[in-house]
């Protein structure tokens, strides 16, 4: 058995981790998200063909467990050596469960929800289980597998909806609860007691880092909607004037993010002794929400710039209002975990994007008036640097 281990999940294929250096983002976790191109595609797509409260409430929730899945194989790539057999070998894997999961995304409250639920529930399992074997007879070992306990446990709520069509929706959402609920309870179980945040022996900027390629390549979904967008249509005035009002708005929340936070999020990450708990909050949580942004933000362009000159409609509203401000949401976040305070300057849009929804649909104003709106607000708090006074 123990030669089988050995073989099977080779203590070597972890990283070497002696020293304070810096771990280097691997090609095998570059390619890894190549998959997540693909998903964030289908998931804007689908809250594009379902803008409802239904329908959104259905993305949030696919959006939930695509992004965990992502999560935790970030994670554990900070662990174990993606250029080892072994570890090529578990990213690949979990890259093929991955992109079923994609691949089930538009039907997945529908005839694909076995497939979904089976390529998450499987990739959450095996890396889980992996993980402990690979870490076995230590403290990580043990975190690995009260991990994969919570995971089995959350399965039973993600299998019982695919299972049961009337209540899907429900029991996902208990699922999502108990998925992101767990590393704040410890990941505790029964005798064992709860997993301690400084036994995660986390490498924090190499996390950042991923985290920073991911929302990169969903602010890459806004330029893939906007380019595809313009490559149907007539390039006249009013398509330019609304792809340059689509393109500032996407400079606009990468300005937010690598300008304003990005020097100071490496910074914390290299001053801060509990490198888990600060990614726990500032990566896991607070990026999910503005790369969740990202995405509402890439519909809402997209539907700008297909209507330009139509009254912008209620859902075409909401959506363009609820993208932005699920970003700065985020960021504000991260922030506040990274730096310990909120600028005074990040709240110009909960204050300017509620009363821009409010007087273009009691205006009956275009999509077009819509959009610069929209842009100049964010562009503004792009731009005003946060040097006054926090709001703590």
């Amino acid at each position: 058995m123990s030669l089988f281990l050995e073989r099977f999940a080779p203590a070597a294929s972890l990283r070497h981790r002696d020293g304070g250096g810096h771990l280097k983002v691997s090609t095998v976790e570059l390619f890894f998200d190549l998959v997540y191109v693909f998903t964030i595609i289908q998931l804007s797509h689908y809250l594009l063909e379902h803008q409802t409260w239904m329908g959104a409430i259905e993305a949030m929730t696919l959006f939930a467990a695509v992004w965990w899945a992502w999560n935790y194989t970030a994670w554990a790539a900070n662990w174990i050596n993606p250029e080892h057999a072994a570890g090529r070998w578990l990213m690949l894997f979990l890259m093929a469960c991955a992109l079923l999961m994609a691949v089930a995304i538009h039907y997945a409250f529908s005839y694909r929800a076995g497939l979904f639920v089976f390529a998450y529930v499987t990739m959450a399992l095996a890396r889980a289980g992996y993980m402990a074997l690979v870490m076995r007879g230590t403290q990580m070992g043990q975190n690995y597998a009260q991990l994969g306990a919570w995971s089995a446990f959350s399965g039973l709520f993600w299998i019982a909806g695919a299972v049961m069509e009337s209540v899907r929706l429900q029991l996902w959402i208990i699922a999502v609860l108990i998925d992101y609920g767990a590393p704040y309870l410890g990941f505790w179980l029964p005798k064992l007691g709860k997993t301690p945040m400084d036994t995660w022996t986390l490498k924090g900027l190499h996390l950042l880092e991923r985290n920073q390629l991911i929302f990169i390549i969903a602010l890459g979904e806004s330029i893939l909607l906007l380019g595809g967008t313009m490559v149907g249509a007539d390039l006249d005035g009013i398509i330019m004037l609304t792809a340059a009002v689509g393109f500032l708005l996407i400079v606009s929340l990468w300005w937010l993010y690598f300008v304003h936070s990005g020097e100071e999020g490496e910074a914390a990450f290299e001053q801060e002794a509990s490198q888990a708990k600060l990614a726990r909050a500032g990566l896991a949580y607070a990026h999910g929400i503005m790369v969740c942004g990202a995405i509402v933000v890439a519909v809402a362009i997209e539907e700008i710039i297909a209507h330009p000159q139509d009254p912008a409609h209620m859902p075409t509203i909401l959506i363009s209002v609820a993208g932005p401000l699920i970003f700065v949401l985020g960021n504000l976040l991260f922030r506040r975990t990274i730096a310990r305070r909120i600028p005074v300057t990040y709240l110009l849009p909960f204050v300017a994007l509620p009363i821009l929804g409010y007087v273009v649909y009691a205006a009956h104003a275009s999509g077009i008036i819509l959009g610069v709106g929209m842009m100049v607000i964010m562009m503004l708090t792009a731009l005003m640097q946060p040097k006054e006074p926090p709001v703590t």
